[in-house]
């Protein structure tokens, strides 16, 4: 475990895990770092994200909230590493990869022809009106269309551009299903497609352009 870094958080990498640029090299996938648990503490995180979405608490019931959260903190606070040592991203066996940053969903498909996942978004992703923020959506899109682009490419690429049409409203607490694929690949250049589809309805629509990364570049 590495050294604490300020507020416990920001957490040096080690040296010795090679890197390709800002990434590694290759994805270390586990279905074991974390304990057997790790996905029980994803889903109480990401269930108090989804009470906290909505609770109103009574002011004397806030302070002691605080107090449990900032508890809970301090002890996660003692078990930091870095991003390249964190089960989150590379547990595969959870959903989301392990990520409680991404809405959760499931992969069915994956190869250099495209990705097919169901994605559920929960009460904390609420916009408005019982419908998902439209950013979850792009986040979503983001992390499913980087996936496509790298498997066409077998490497590492990043975002040059992402643009999300919303075509209907996206419900929340609904599996809905999404496909990324890579529409055509120009050298580096990985022009994505997606939907997104709550049942025969279309949610929204993915138009992007992701840039394979040469050998170190960040």
């Amino acid at each position: 475990m590495s050294s604490q870094g300020r507020d416990g958080w920001d957490v040096g990498s080690d040296d010795s895990v090679q890197h390709e640029g800002g990434f590694r090299s290759r994805m270390d996938i586990t279905t074991e770092r974390g304990g057997p648990r790790y996905g029980e503490l994803n889903e109480e995180i990401r269930r108090m994200m989804d009470l906290a979405r909505y609770a109103c608490p009574e002011p004397d019931e806030t302070g002691e909230l605080v107090d449990a959260i900032r508890e809970l903190n301090s002890r996660l606070e003692q078990v930091q590493t870095d991003e390249w040592q964190t089960p989150a991203g590379t547990r595969i066996d959870l959903p989301a990869r392990g990520n409680i940053a991404l809405p959760p969903y499931e992969i069915s498909k994956a190869g250099d022809d495209g990705v097919i996942a169901d994605v559920t978004f929960r009460p904390f992703h609420l916009g408005g009106n019982k419908a998902v923020h439209g950013g979850h959506v792009a986040v979503a899109f983001d992390d499913l269309g980087g996936m496509a682009s790298a498997l066409r490419v077998s490497g590492i690429t990043r975002t040059a551009y992402l643009t999300v049409t919303y075509k209907s409203l996206t419900p929340l607490n609904t599996p809905l299903a999404m496909h990324t694929w890579v529409d055509n690949l120009d050298g580096r250049k990985a022009f994505v497609k997606g939907t997104l589809y709550d049942g025969e309805r279309l949610c929204a629509e993915l138009d992007a352009l992701f840039i394979a990364l040469k050998p170190g570049q960040p």
